[in-house]
């Protein structure tokens, strides 16, 4: 069962989603500011659809597409405020592919303290919310996954 909450705290927005499972509660919180992204020297804002040239963010390729340009970012020393302004589809997929290779790539920490996510709707922060759950629990054991999908999907996976 996975419950998700949103607070507004004055400028910014704290979602925080819980997952109940047979060993305990496991909680996500992640701060989204509903202002404009700061314009530090350290700082840059990338704005997924113009990335994209498109609004709909529905593709994993194109996840692929915004990972490379965070990654640039933090490489450079740079805090990122991904901004999606104007984004009308946001998929699970998109997010996915973004996350999963942010978190394979940098630390948590890294993410965590480089990245802010600003002009986000409240339902697709919670589906933020859920797909970093999701690529968190996966990457701490990514056999049983492929074994839950081989059971469902069977041998022909590949």
């Amino acid at each position: 069962m996975k419950s998700t909450s949103i607070a507004h705290t004055g400028m910014s927005t704290n979602l925080q989603l819980q997952s109940k499972n047979d060993n305990g509660i496991t909680s996500f919180i992640m701060s989204l500011s509903t202002l404009p992204a700061p314009h530090a020297e350290n700082s840059v804002t990338i704005c997924v659809t113009d990335v994209l040239g498109d609004v709909y963010c529905v593709v994993c390729e194109d996840g692929k597409r915004v990972y490379e340009h965070i990654a640039r970012a933090f490489l450079a020393g740079k805090h990122v405020c991904l901004s999606f302004k104007n984004g009308e589809e946001i998929s699970s997929a998109f997010l996915a592919e973004v996350f999963l290779r942010l978190y394979t790539s940098f630390s948590e920490a890294k993410i965590e303290n480089s990245l802010s996510l600003v002009d986000v709707e409240p339902e697709d922060a919670a589906d933020i919310a859920c797909v970093i759950h999701d690529v968190k629990d996966y990457l701490k054991d990514p056999q049983r996954f492929r074994e839950a999908m081989i059971e469902v999907l069977g041998d022909d996976l590949e």
